[in-house]
């Protein structure tokens, strides 16, 4: 294919983004020909007036600009996926605004064209953590890509739980490569390297500004089938890689939340404003994507374990909700005495139906 440093150089030149990238190399057929262009010739490509053409011509560093993200890429064991590149994802390659590079550290499968992305706010409420984590975790069950961008909260939650359960997940950032955003998810970054792909769309070295994430969040939503936004405010980040996903003719799915809470205000207008599906489940999702995800249904329903129960643990179950109840409520509730209802939590738990939170805190999952 072409050759990665003259895209490095072209990409290097102020106003030429994809879409202009992709209509140079398309017309000339080659990147290196684009480099070598006359003005006269690179005016004939629509949308490159004089001035750009004449950038293109005459703009320095691009050569040492190349030669320094490769030297920084390999530094990293990273590489460089272009759109013209067979691996490229075609979910993505599909979209309005498809990058023509992605900087990215793993290896898309085949099966990450069965992905779904899964974000939120960055302060989440213990409920929608737990929706975040139940809901990527039977994903990964299911042999689906869990799509994230990495950031505090629910995407943290989102790529944790895929990698705990052993499923791919993608993760696409919104600075370098060698910039690791939030810094505290480094070894999150390096796990999803190994176990995933984490990609971005920015060169080495960028750090993670602001205007950076609505771009980073269109990649999000277009590598991915659908999109499942757990809690997020009208104004958040979550809201934009909805907004993205409709844009891109995607599914958009919301989880509904507390009507007198900020961070449920995101989802439950999306679903007042009919622009989203509401999901209580995994299965509700795989039901909208229709015919590609029915076989996945039915293994869902062939899949699920029966779990043994004793009469004490059902009793305690039957005690717990989704809302957090403290070990002597539990025991007073369930007309046991706070140790034996101790020694069946622990056991619910063992058998992933209960979670132990701190303070002798239980929740029902």
């Amino acid at each position: 294919m072409f050759k990665v440093s003259d895209l490095l150089q072209l990409s290097f030149v102020p106003r030429i983004g994809p879409h202009k990238m992709r209509m140079l190399v398309s017309h000339f057929g080659d990147p290196a020909a684009v480099l070598r262009a006359t003005p006269r010739e690179l005016v004939r490509v629509p949308g490159i007036e004089r001035k750009l053409a004449s950038n293109i011509v005459h703009h320095k560093g691009g050569e040492k600009f190349a030669n320094e993200q490769l030297r920084r890429l390999n530094r990293i064991g990273g590489r460089i996926l272009t759109i013209w590149d067979p691996e490229y994802p075609d979910l993505l390659k599909k979209t309005y605004d498809p990058p023509a590079l992605l900087y990215m550290l793993g290896h898309f499968t085949s099966n990450d064209k069965n992905a779904i992305a899964v974000v939120g706010t960055r302060r989440p409420s213990l409920y929608g953590q737990m929706v975040a984590e139940s809901f990527s975790r039977t994903l990964a069950e299911l042999g689906l890509t869990v799509v994230s961008g990495l950031a505090r909260g629910i995407d943290t939650a989102a790529h944790s739980v895929t990698l705990q359960t052993g499923g791919r997940t993608i993760a696409v950032i919104g600075s370098g490569l060698d910039v690791p955003y939030p810094p505290e998810n480094r070894k999150l970054l390096d796990s999803i390297a190994q176990q995933g792909v984490v990609v971005s769309e920015f060169p080495m070295g960028a750090k993670p500004d602001a205007t950076n994430f609505p771009r980073r969040n269109r990649i999000i939503s277009g590598m991915s089938l659908g999109t499942v936004i757990v809690e997020s405010g009208e104004d958040g980040g979550a809201m934009i890689t909805a907004s993205t996903a409709l844009d891109q003719n995607r599914e958009v799915f919301a989880v509904p939340g507390n009507i007198t809470e900020k961070r449920s205000y995101g989802p439950n207008k999306l679903v007042r404003e009919g622009r989203a599906k509401l999901v209580q489940r995994v299965e509700d999702i795989l039901e909208e994507l229709g015919p590609q995800m029915r076989h996945l249904l039915r293994n869902e329903r062939a899949s699920e374990p029966i779990v043994e129960l004793t009469l004490f643990e059902k009793n305690i179950l039957n005690v717990l909700t989704d809302q957090p109840l403290q070990i002597d409520t539990i025991a007073e509730m369930a007309e046991t005495s706070t140790a034996d209802a101790l020694v069946n939590l622990l056991s619910l738990e063992f058998k992933n139906l209960v979670r132990q939170l701190p303070g002798k805190m239980f929740i029902r999952l």
